[in-house]
């Protein structure tokens, strides 16, 4: 399935202080220390993104890390003939250009925004000059590249091996957790290019979990009407995602003396 066509026309506004903003909800920002959230306000600009709107491409010199403030992030393995498939997702958690991180200036792989949203962005050449005086930082992004890792090991397994429907449960619930709110905006074609299949078995699938009364789909959106039984719908891998990830959270928190 081909890549989507893409635009990259953006509102950018400069941040008005030094990282106190009330509407700062990306979640890596909001745990630095106030010194390093200082340093990386003075070189921060608040960006707008349209859905399709690429972050940074394939092989290509990343210009740009970004601190995704809300919205959806794809990250995609692209083939040569332009097909591709998503092998994992970012909303206000995370953070767009982790080969900046260890001295790398390329990715391997395509970000996309699949549905539209808002960014902290930071030059290249900036973000590398202010890494070393943010440890914290630092150590916060290693971390993300580890979440990113289980996603695309267990996205690949999951992929290989189960059904459409159930694919396409997990997805819902992993953008949902990333969103918020009972609505997924997005289209069946979209929703086939991020599992890798034909929009004709997307249609299918949905068509399944709309019918068992766990989603309803209209206009280019789905409504999660029942979380718990999409929950039981979905294949083990987006159990086998969360559980992985509240381990890493609870080995993060500071033991007592």
């Amino acid at each position: 399935m081909a890549t989507p066509k893409t635009r990259r026309s953006v509102t950018t506004t400069q941040p008005t202080d030094n990282g106190g903003r009330s509407d700062v909800r990306n979640q890596i920002l909001l745990a630095l220390p106030a010194l390093e959230r200082e340093t990386l306000f003075q070189k921060l600009e608040f960006i707008e993104m349209p859905t399709r709107f690429i972050l940074h491409e394939a092989g290509e010199p990343i210009t740009h890390a970004y601190f995704v403030n809300d919205g959806l992030a794809s990250v995609l393995s692209v083939m040569k003939d332009g097909k591709s498939v998503e092998v994992g997702l970012t909303g206000r958690e995370g953070f767009i250009g982790l080969p900046l991180v260890i001295g790398f200036s390329t990715s391997g792989t395509q970000v996309v925004m699949q549905v539209k949203g808002s960014a902290y962005r930071i030059a290249s050449s900036d973000f590398k000059d202010a890494l070393p005086r943010c440890r914290q930082l630092e150590l916060a992004l290693n971390r993300f590249v580890q979440s990113l890792s289980l996603q695309a090991v267990q996205i690949a397994a999951c992929n290989r091996v189960h059904e459409v429907d159930e694919r396409l449960a997990r997805w819902l619930l992993m953008s949902q957790d990333r969103l918020g709110g009972d609505i997924v905006p997005l289209t069946q074609e979209f929703l086939a290019h991020m599992l890798g299949t034909r929009r004709a078995s997307v249609t299918i699938a949905a068509g399944h979990l709309q019918k068992a009364g766990l989603i309803t789909y209209n206009r280019g959106s789905v409504k999660i009407l029942d979380r718990s039984r999409l929950e039981d719908a979905a294949c083990e891998c987006y159990s086998a995602i969360v559980l992985q990830s509240e381990r890493w959270a609870r080995e993060t928190i500071p033991k007592r003396a």
